[in-house]
Formats: C-alpha cells, structure tokens, sequence
C-alpha cells in the first residue's frame, strides 16, 4: 500500500503533548488507514513527516514495514 503524507510538525506535536495517539491517512488506491504516531518518529523532521510511503500488514492487518520511498 502506498501513501502520500503531508503532515506538518505543528500537527504531529499533538502525538507528543497527548493529543492524538494516531494518525489518519488515505492510500492511493483510497483506503483508510489509521497508524500510531510512533511509526513515523523516524521520519520527522523539523518540517514535520512528507513523502511517500510503502507500508506492508500481515494478513490480519498488523504494520510489518513502513518505507519512504525513493
């Protein structure tokens, strides 16, 4: 599944202060994906998380690898 995120550090700060505990975003081909915050720390920047990104579930939908894309 591939995502396209835009997600500013103003926003993603409401993970870290106890606002929000998950983030929600939409694949390409239009599913709904719901994701703890914690998955995309790698990712931040001061900026906040953009890119694209492949994410791989098992078959009962658990995250098994999140990947920006090159």
């Amino acid at each position: 599944m591939v995502v396209d995120l835009a997600l500013p550090a103003e926003r993603y700060l409401a993970w870290y202060r106890g606002h929000a505990g998950r983030v929600l975003m939409y694949s390409r081909d239009g599913r709904r994906v719901s994701l703890p915050a914690h998955h995309l720390r790698p990712f931040l920047t001061h900026e906040g998380v953009y890119g694209s990104f492949v994410m791989r579930f098992t078959g009962d939908g658990k995250l098994i690898s999140l990947q920006r894309m090159v």
